[in-house]
């Protein structure tokens, strides 16, 4: 029984499997007939409707386009039965009754001409009075029967001019039997001015005679649909005529040949769309599975990043941020992704600053501009950032905002503060080495004023002791005493200056006063050791920007470098160190020129490097103090070999540099 069962199983579950599937697939395919079918109908219906309401407006706008035909004839025929009225009168006036003939004329451009007959036919007046050879026939007499018992005009035989087209006549009598008036008509003009242009171009209009041939039309495009018309008669007034109004219609009736064809395209579309639906499913599926490992593979490296990212809108708005920008602020995402400016890891004082650099980022040109900020977490630590912003540019190319990164550089600001006060430092460290090394000159230079301040004292002193002093003999040895204290005065705040530690204070500076000054202050040590210290500066160059206590002590040290190597070389030719300033186009040139040793070929590429130097006992910092603060300065410190001997040292300084700190 159970291998029965199992045999039954196995035979039936297949083929029922397979007729499930098979009819869910029919469901389909039967939804998409039905839609077919329902689409055609409406179609049908659609069209049927359309036609029903083609035929009203036909019915309608004939009816209105006879109606004005008919007000406009009348019109005209008012006008004939007033002009015979007034040319019946015996005191008629038949220049005013052309007058008003041309006003009508004028107004109606239709009404060709109005003609005046005896009773013999012959025309005594006429308006407008045109030759015959312009192409307008004469009025006949025989082109309309007068009805004289009425006086109401009556038109004529229709009939067709070379110039005008389909012409009638409408033809009245005199009241005293004097004769008639003729007036022509265009109905060829009459359709082109008073059928509209919203009906000209829904509708051809034509004026047909009894056996349906069209004397005359208004139609824009050709073929007509013969099967849909309206047929009004004209007559009366026009004998024998009538109005025909058809709507247009395409040269291809497309709704007709195509919708069978769209309803079976429809339908294997809709199969073949199937079929197609289930392959993009299946690869839709495969393709967001592969998007979100990219997109976690993408959020995984922005959140192993160290440098911050953020985009912003125009607005201010935080679009994303990653984890690395959170950590640097201190907050999470969700505090700060759709938050508008100001933020709450601005600093206070520079809101206002930050607020003005968003406003002019988005009035200029989208361009990358970097600039340094700083930051307050919420544990009140601050931190310097450099930030690098770049137009947000999207899929189609248009500029959405900003897209920044931010890379901590506190410490490396904190590392740039430490080694400009080490420069300072080292900086005051060679000014102090310059001033041992010129000890025992500074004595001496002090020893002098100190030796007359002393001398000059004891002498007034003797003087006030003896009993002889007076103002007269006194005043000279005060003022001489005065002026030596002054003088030492000055050597020892010289002194102060030079070794003082401070920072760099910019102004205008007058290089020649530089020079003078460095040289008076080494003077001395020059005359001690035998050599005649010169300084040669050219006159009249401008004011250059600068600290003076700063160039004068790389001037010291060069000058001081220049007298030991020229002490070192017993064989210099002259015993002379000159100092020259000169300008050229927009610097000014300072060289220390000595005939001493000379610089070795072995250090002179790495002369300005730290601890190098030629001395035996040297440090090796002064050269390089010097470059940084002539570096410092926007300038430049090099060196050439002197043809005479010795080293040449120039320093070439900027004469429009700006300034590069305060006073």
């Amino acid at each position: 029984m159970a291998e029965t069962d199992g045999d039954w199983t196995a035979a039936t579950g297949p083929e029922s499997t397979d007729r499930g599937r098979s009819f869910l697939t029919l469901i389909p395919l039967v939804a998409i007939a039905a839609l077919a079918m329902l689409i055609a109908a409406v179609i049908w219906i659609a069209r049927s409707d359309a036609q029903d309401k083609t035929r009203a407006d036909l019915v309608s706008d004939s009816l209105w386009v006879e109606q004005a035909l008919r007000f406009q004839l009348a019109s005209h025929q008012d006008m004939v039965q007033r002009a015979a009225f007034e040319a019946a009168k015996p005191s008629r006036d038949l220049d005013a009754i052309a007058a008003r003939a041309r006003v009508h004329i004028s107004a109606n451009p239709e009404m060709l001409r109005v003609a005046w007959l005896d009773a013999a036919g012959e025309t005594y007046l006429a308006v407008p009075l045109l030759p015959a050879e312009q192409g307008l026939a004469r009025p006949r007499p025989d082109s309309a029967t007068v009805d004289r018992d009425t006086s109401r005009p009556v038109y004529g035989t229709p009939f067709q001019d070379p110039v005008a087209g389909l012409v009638i006549d409408i033809a009245a009598p005199l009241a005293n039997g004097a004769g008639s008036v003729v007036a022509t008509l265009s109905l060829s003009d009459l359709l082109e001015r008073h059928v509209p242009w919203w009906i000209a171009e829904k509708y051809v209009v034509q004026i047909i005679d009894g056996s349906g041939q069209v004397l005359s039309e208004k139609a824009r495009i050709e073929p007509r649909d013969p099967a849909l018309q309206q047929v009004l008669p004209l007559d009366p007034p026009l004998p024998g005529l009538a109005l025909r109004i058809a709507p247009y219609r395409s040269n291809f009736d497309l709704s007709a040949v195509m919708l069978p064809a769209v309803i079976v395209a429809a339908a294997l579309l809709a199969a073949l769309s199937l079929f197609v639906l289930q392959r993009q499913s299946t690869a839709r599926k495969r393709v967001e599975t592969d998007l979100a490992a990219a997109v976690a593979f993408r959020h995984s490296m922005e959140d192993s990043l160290t440098v911050g990212l953020r985009a912003k809108d125009h607005d201010g708005r935080v679009l994303y941020v990653n984890q690395a920008f959170c950590r640097m602020v201190g907050h999470a995402s969700e505090d700060i992704i759709g938050r508008l400016s100001p933020m709450p890891f601005w600093l206070e004082d520079i809101h206002k600053q930050t607020l003005q650099r968003q406003s002019d980022s988005g009035k200029n040109k989208p361009e990358p501009q970097t600039f340094e900020t700083r930051f307050r977490r919420p544990d009140g630590t601050e931190v310097d950032v450099q930030v690098y912003e770049a137009p947000l540019i999207d899929g189609q190319g248009r500029h959405r905002g900003w897209m920044g990164s931010f890379i901590d550089i506190t410490e490396q600001k904190r590392a740039h503060d430490v080694a400009r006060i080490h420069s300072q430092s080292l900086q005051r460290t060679g000014r102090l080495v310059t001033m041992g090394e010129m000890a025992s000159t500074l004595a001496h230079e002090l020893n002098q004023p100190l030796s007359a301040i002393a001398s000059y004292a004891t002498g007034s002193l003797n003087l006030l002791r003896g009993g002889r002093a007076t103002p007269e003999s006194l005043a000279p040895a005060m003022e001489k005493l005065a002026l030596q204290a002054d003088r030492a005065g000055q050597i020892i705040r010289r002194i102060q200056d030079f070794t003082r530690k401070r920072d760099p204070r910019f102004r205008q500076v007058d290089l020649a006063g530089v020079v003078v000054n460095s040289c008076d202050f080494l003077a001395s040590d020059a005359r001690s050791n035998g050599i005649r210290l010169v300084h040669r500066c050219e006159k009249g160059l401008p004011q250059v920007t600068a600290d003076p206590i700063l160039l004068e002590q790389v001037l010291a040290n060069l000058i001081r470098n220049g007298i030991e190597a020229m002490v070192a070389n017993p064989a210099r030719l002259t015993p002379e160190l000159i100092v020259t300033l000169t300008g050229k186009d927009e610097s000014q040139m300072i060289e220390v020129i000595d005939n001493g040793t000379g610089i070795a070929p072995g250090i002179a590429d790495r002369l300005f490097d730290p601890f190098t130097s030629t001395k035996e006992d040297g440090m090796g910092i002064g050269l390089n103090i010097c470059r940084s603060i002539v570096e410092l300065h926007r300038g430049q410190l090099r060196f050439r070999p002197n043809p005479q001997g010795g080293t040449i040292f120039t320093v070439v300084l900027p004469t429009d540099q700006p300034k590069g700190g305060h006073e």
